[in-house]
């Protein structure tokens, strides 16, 4: 794993402590630094939705983004803040198959006092050749902030 900062081990620490689902998950970090992320998911055999055709459930590719998403948000900004997700756009570009892990990488291209947004990609063997491409919107924790009147 890459990390560019003391701040980005501990985030990656944090992150993989105080959010319960990326563990049980078993999502892995596999590079993390201010200009984005690269996070992957193991293969498991329960979250195929198709059994039949052998293909995974959009679901879980749609958490994997999420997730990754939010982590690219904390990783580029200089102190750790509450975020939520406003928007999650997931555009899917083909079925994600049995036996593969996901891959996600995700870049928290634009940073606002207010919103931070982000542009992700899942992709199994072939990074060029993407399962779904997602667009997001983060909504960054008023109360870090001073109000002006």
């Amino acid at each position: 794993m890459s990390l560019t900062s003391p701040y980005h081990q501990a985030l990656t620490e944090r992150f993989m402590q105080v959010v319960p689902h990326v563990r049980e998950l078993g999502m892995q970090i596999v590079d993390l630094q201010t200009e984005g992320i690269h996070i992957r998911l193991p293969y498991r055999e329960e979250w195929l939705g198709d059994v039949v055709h052998g293909l995974i459930h959009p679901g879980i590719i749609s958490t994997l983004v999420d997730s990754g998403s939010g982590l690219a948000v904390l990783a580029r900004l200089e102190n750790p803040e509450p975020i939520a997700t406003l928007d999650l756009r997931m555009d899917y570009q083909r079925p994600a198959l049995k036996d593969l892990s996901l891959d996600c990488r995700a870049e928290a291209y634009r940073v606002t006092p207010h919103i931070v947004f982000v542009r992700a990609k899942v992709w199994q063997t072939d990074e060029d050749k993407p399962i779904a491409l997602s667009q997001l919107a983060f909504m960054r924790s008023s109360t870090s902030k001073k109000r002006v009147v």
